[in-house]
């Protein structure tokens, strides 16, 4: 996957405004579960979010090592919350349409 641009981000971060947190971090941190749940979730939503209810001072690198481990897109974070993005490998199955 080619890195996004800022005006791709953007465009994420505005169509995830009304997404709820689909994983929260919780007090294990990134284990092999949370992991698979963030994997999944990419699968099924293209789009998700995932909440930091322990680790806050951590987040950014918590949040990068997640993107990293699901071969993910780190959008933004914004609060407690990361927005990844990983689109579906067969391009007629994408929900998510980035220009």
């Amino acid at each position: 996957m080619e890195p996004l641009k800022g005006s791709q981000r953007k465009v994420l971060r505005a169509q995830a405004h009304h997404l709820k947190p689909l994983v929260m971090v919780g007090a294990k941190g990134v284990t092999d579960g949370l992991i698979a749940s963030v994997d999944l979730a990419l699968a099924d939503h293209e789009l998700i979010k995932v909440k930091f209810v322990e680790f806050k001072e951590a987040k950014k690198e918590i949040a990068a090592e997640i993107a990293q481990a699901t071969k993910s897109e780190l959008v933004g974070l914004i609060g407690n919350i990361a927005i990844l993005y990983r689109p579906n490998p067969d391009p007629a199955k994408r929900k998510i349409q980035v220009s």
